[in-house]
């Protein structure tokens, strides 16, 4: 791919400001006070797909938020790339652990990322990393270098279970039509350890609320007499676990793939290091379930977590009451084959059987998504890891991850494609977290390796 790494070195001021304007809008689709700045930054993407050289962009409405479709056809005898990414992003609660404002973006040094990186919610998950592809496009559209057709799909509900996304896709097959679809919304391994993305787990969120009395109560009066909902909570959510930190409720595990000793074996060839892992989180040790290393906890095995539980007084003081209600978001991650649907049913039905009398309980489903598996033997997988390896010096390692981009499997049952998923974050980059950062190494190093992708899958498709 001639003159990359010159077209970065030139533009490379100009890439990062565009990045940081993109980063300054608070596109949370998750709160609807920021729907203006939501719908903003869908005006913002449609521009830049247009600069980039994209002969029709356009902002397709939906029941949520808009999806910013665009398209270079070049010769339709030729291979098409679709590229996914969202420009919403997650809240950034919680404020006072940010160390500069979450939408007024800067760079800093870290350990690892040297050459600095941006702090900003979305940085790297998604806007930097979708951005890249926009960049990567201009670079080939400008240059006369494009070797393929290219379609952009870009949408705002990601970070709130892609609400509007499947009736999109379903209703738009002949415009989305593809031979492979590029995703960069995972991460690699190191700087100096690419890895490409092939394991997904899938998901399902929902939230509980549990009610005990018909109002608050004295607890005094009342304390010992009648069923706490906190107390009854906790409870129940602790017996989800048990000694060995399995999860306990019937028929959870009827699906889940035991992955064998050799393919085991493959994982643990991965460069890691417990006890780096353990410092950067500052923690004395692991936890999860018994018989699985660190990385296949988080990658090949399912799991349940409270990801926020509440209720009664919590405000400064002491209020003396036994609450009326208690309520608890509960996400679990799955792995292939366990359908997010089923399991929602059977927590449900644990959940409600394990109730003692004295509560009600109800469960309501969020979202959720299945997992996915890309085989690496497609022209798609080896299309990309001569990418890797023609801009990093290395071949990737293929590698399953513990996130969930639940719209995968969906893009495979409705338009039959693959998916490529190319991230360029760290792990330590606290996607979702205070202080979300993207480096700025790996940013450029994501707009000089995907040309490369397009160049090597037009070349083996032919």
């Amino acid at each position: 791919m001639q003159n990359i790494q010159h077209y970065i070195a030139q533009n490379k001021d100009r890439f990062i400001n565009e990045l940081f304007e993109l980063l300054k809008i608070p596109s949370i689709s998750a709160d609807s006070a920021f729907s203006q700045d939501v719908i903003n930054t869908a005006e913002m993407v449609k521009k830049s797909l247009k600069e980039a050289g994209c002969d029709i962009v356009e902002i397709c409405e939906t029941d949520g938020y808009p999806i910013v479709y665009g398209e270079k056809t070049i010769d339709e005898n030729l291979p098409t790339v679709l590229v996914y990414g969202h420009y919403d992003v997650q809240p950034p609660d919680p404020m006072d652990l940010w160390n500069s404002p979450p939408f007024e973006p800067v760079i800093k040094e870290t350990s690892r990322h040297p050459d600095g990186a941006i702090f900003a919610r979305g940085a790297c998950d998604d806007k930097g990393q979708f951005y890249m592809h926009v960049k990567a496009v201009e670079f080939m559209i400008k240059t006369d270098q494009l070797p393929c057709n290219v379609k952009f799909m870009i949408e705002g509900e990601e970070e709130v279970g892609s609400k509007s996304l499947s009736a999109f896709v379903a209703g738009n097959q002949a415009k989305l039509a593809n031979d492979i679809i590029l995703i960069s919304d995972t991460g690699m391994i190191a700087n100096d350890v690419p890895s490409i993305t092939t394991g997904l787990r899938g998901l399902s969120y929902v939230e509980v609320e549990m009610t005990g009395p018909n109002r608050d109560l004295h607890s005094g009066l009342y304390g010992g007499a009648v069923a706490n909902p906190i107390n009854v909570l906790s409870k129940m959510i602790a017996s989800l676990h048990d000694e060995n930190n399995h999860i306990t409720i019937p028929g959870f595990y009827d699906k889940v793939e035991e992955l064998t000793a050799e393919e085991r074996g493959e994982m643990a060839k991965a460069p890691f290091s417990l006890e780096d892992y353990q410092m950067a989180l500052d923690i004395e040790s692991v936890y999860g379930e018994k018989g699985y290393t660190t990385n296949e906890r988080n990658s090949i095995r399912p799991t349940l977590d409270v990801n926020g539980i509440w209720g009664g007084y919590i405000g400064e003081g002491a209020k003396t009451v036994i609450a009326s209600k208690a309520y608890a978001k509960i996400s679990m991650r799955l792995v292939p084959h366990q359908d997010w649907q089923e399991i929602t049913r059977l927590f449900t039905e644990h959940f409600e059987n394990i109730a003692p009398k004295g509560v009600k309980v109800k469960v309501t489903p969020h979202h959720g998504g299945q997992g996915y598996v890309t085989p690496i033997d497609t022209i798609g997988y080896r299309a990309a890891s001569r990418a890797y390896e023609t801009t990093f010096g290395k071949k990737p390692i293929p590698q399953r991850s513990g996130g969930s981009i639940p719209i995968v499997s969906l893009f495979e049952k409705e338009l039959g494609s693959k998916t490529i998923l190319m991230g360029f974050g760290l792990d330590s980059d606290a996607i979702h977290s205070p202080n979300e950062h993207f480096g700025i190494w790996n940013y450029l190093k994501g707009i000089e390796t995907i040309p490369h992708f397009y160049h090597f899958f037009t070349e083996m498709s032919s």
